[in-house]
């Protein structure tokens, strides 16, 4: 991509979320907020962020040599530490102020970011929650789910357990049949209410706590569902004690080794705001 990082937008103004946003996400754990980026800004985005999903993307198997994991989505992470351009979305002010004024902290810093991008035919993402697979202290994360084109039920729509956070990690599942299973059953059993948009405009994100728990249907048109998604969590968290492997993996590929009881304040972990 020719693209200068200077000719990006600077997305650095500071808009306070709604109280109506904010509410929501206190009450479901989960929220939609419209037009974050202006139409042009997504415009500019956009491709720089799929050129280097494309470029960073090591998924080479055919669709029927995947299992559920494989299907549900390409992924391709901490794209910021790869790309320039892609870096100044990950760090905007903007997006950072959302998920800070959401959660009531003063401040976010960056676990990762993950391009999802679902391919056409693509498979159902199952039922799970985020935070299982991360060491942190603190239920302040939130994961903000960018379409940069638009999307709908067909395309494998976000979709949330409402008040589902407030019970806690549930299940010692990461993604896969298993935790599909034994959520479904979970929501069914706890009665939790199922929200999901019909539609998202490019540039509309939901942010959702970490343990939330969503899914996600299989992308059944004829595109691909690009999705950009940032993970945020409060500033002052520390490492917590490693509750499985995927946690202990992420203790060294995400916080660097950082020792238990410590600040997560990584250069892996940069401070937004």
């Amino acid at each position: 991509m020719s693209t200068q990082v200077s000719q990006l937008p600077a997305l650095t103004d500071l808009n306070a979320v709604s109280n109506e946003n904010v509410k929501e996400f206190l009450e479901k754990g989960h929220t939609l907020v419209k037009n974050i980026l202006s139409p042009e800004e997504i415009a500019a985005y956009r491709p720089v962020i799929v050129d280097a999903a494309g470029r960073y993307n090591t998924e080479r198997r055919k669709m029927e040599d995947r299992d559920t994991y494989g299907k549900a989505f390409l992924q391709i992470m901490n794209l910021w530490r790869s790309d320039e351009a892609v870096k100044k979305f990950v760090l905007a002010k903007r997006l950072a102020k959302i998920a800070a004024d959401l959660m009531g902290v003063e401040n976010v810093r960056i676990y990762h970011d993950q391009a999802l991008f679902k391919e056409p035919g693509g498979g159902p993402t199952p039922w799970h929650q985020d935070q299982y697979y991360w060491p942190i202290d603190t239920i302040n994360t939130i994961t903000m789910w960018m379409p940069l084109v638009d999307i709908d039920v067909d395309m494998g729509m976000l979709t949330f357990a409402s008040g589902s956070f407030t019970k806690g990690a549930i299940f010692d599942f990461e993604i896969s049949d298993e935790s599909e299973s034994a959520f479904e059953n979970y929501v069914k059993k706890e009665q939790f209410p199922i929200s999901r948009a019909k539609t998202m405009k490019a540039g509309d994100a939901t942010f959702h706590r970490g343990f939330t728990i969503h899914n996600a249907p299989g992308n059944n048109s004829d595109k691909m569902r690009e999705v950009m998604t940032i993970i945020y969590i409060a500033d002052g968290a520390c490492v917590s004690s490693p509750k499985n492997q995927w946690q202990k993996n992420d203790l060294e590929k995400w916080l660097m080794g950082k020792p238990l009881g410590e600040l997560i304040d990584s250069e892996l972990n940069p401070k937004i705001l």
